[in-house]
């Protein structure tokens, strides 16, 4: 495994993290987003490992044993994207990654961060559970004459304890956050098992944070209707893992895309911070890709290792690019490339 050091003095203790560049533009945007916390003075001392397309390549896995091994020890990491095939081929990389350390909480703010836009002044957190529902993978075929595959079948599952644990994780970040409200989704008036004891666990759960965190709920379809007429009256959403898949989609759409949207998958004993779009090898190497959800993510990576300040001081310099230099990429309706934007913030940061 190659190892990255930052520029801190030696005095300075170290965080061991693994470090997945991904594919396509991945190792583009990590670059970026490495140049940018060795100008904070992060304290991670990187393990780099492959996974995905470029695991495939080195040794037929999408998640090598060398990258899971890596994951056990840091207990942290940082993932550029990773291509999935769609339809067909491995699993997914990301799925499969939740599932072997248990990170049942996906966390994906979304803020508003370059102005003029639709909609301004947004900023919202979806709390998605990442590890039940639909997303479970129980799928099989039923024949039906001489096609295999004539009919499709699948099943979601979720626990009360699960939609307890994501329920609690939701009002605690709110509680810990300066957040007033969390807003339950789900679609409880005709999948009544599946979500109702979704819905039911919350209304238990937001019961103990009476008086500080206000508390309501939404059908899905609903939801997401309101959030692209008044996307303001929400403030903290929890909800299932595929509604969660969606509407955090559409909530980035809110701030301009995924471009813009970090996302943290956070365990009991392992958290992994990631971008959320795609591997778009369509531009890769064209040095024109946007690294700022990377780079967004890697903010709340030092947010979760106590390192709130340079937290902090990254999103700041990321503003100050974007809305006083104008500094932006050709997404964003500039004309800046991946390393002329990297050095804008790293300059705000020096």
């Amino acid at each position: 495994m190659a190892t990255y050091n930052s520029r801190m003095g030696s005095a300075t203790k170290t965080i061991p993290a693994t470090l997945i560049p991904g594919d396509g533009i991945g190792p583009e945007v990590t670059d970026a987003v490495l140049a940018v916390l060795d100008a904070v003075e992060a304290p991670f001392r990187w393990e780099t490992c492959k996974a995905g397309m470029g695991g495939v390549a080195e040794c037929g896995d999408p998640l090598p044993p060398e990258t899971l091994a890596s994951i056990r020890r840091t207990r942290l990491a940082l993932k550029g994207p990773l291509t999935t095939p769609i339809g067909g081929g491995f699993r997914s990389s990301n799925v499969r990654l939740r599932e072997e350390f248990q990170l049942y909480a996906n966390l994906r703010p979304a803020r508003t961060l370059v102005p003029g836009g639709r909609f301004e002044d947004i900023d919202l957190v979806l709390v998605r559970e990442n590890l039940e529902g639909l997303y479970v993978g129980i799928e099989h075929y039923i024949p039906v004459g001489d096609d295999p595959r004539a009919v499709a079948m699948g099943s979601g599952v979720n626990t009360r304890a699960g939609a307890r644990r994501i329920a609690e994780f939701a009002f605690d970040y709110a509680v810990k956050n300066g957040r007033k409200k969390v807003t339950l989704v789900h679609k409880a008036n005709v999948l009544k098992a599946l979500t109702g004891l979704f819905l039911e666990a919350g209304r238990d759960v937001a019961k103990r944070y009476d008086g500080r965190i206000a508390f309501d709920d939404r059908i899905v379809d609903a939801c997401a209707m309101q959030l692209v007429m008044n996307p303001w009256q929400f403030d903290v959403i929890v909800t299932t893992n595929l509604f969660g898949d969606i509407l955090s989609d559409e909530i980035a759409g809110l701030v301009g895309g995924l471009g813009m949207a970090p996302a943290a998958n956070i365990g009991t004993d392992a958290a992994i911070f990631e971008a959320v779009h795609g591997s778009a090898p369509d531009i890769a190497g064209k040095g024109v890709a946007n690294p700022l959800a990377l780079m967004l993510s890697s903010a709340m990576m030092l947010d979760h290792v106590g390192e709130q300040e340079k937290g902090r001081r990254v999103r700041a310099a990321i503003d100050a690019a974007l809305r006083e230099d104008k500094v932006r990429t050709g997404d964003l309706g500039g004309s800046a490339t991946t390393r002329e934007f990297t050095r804008a913030v790293a300059a705000r940061l020096a």
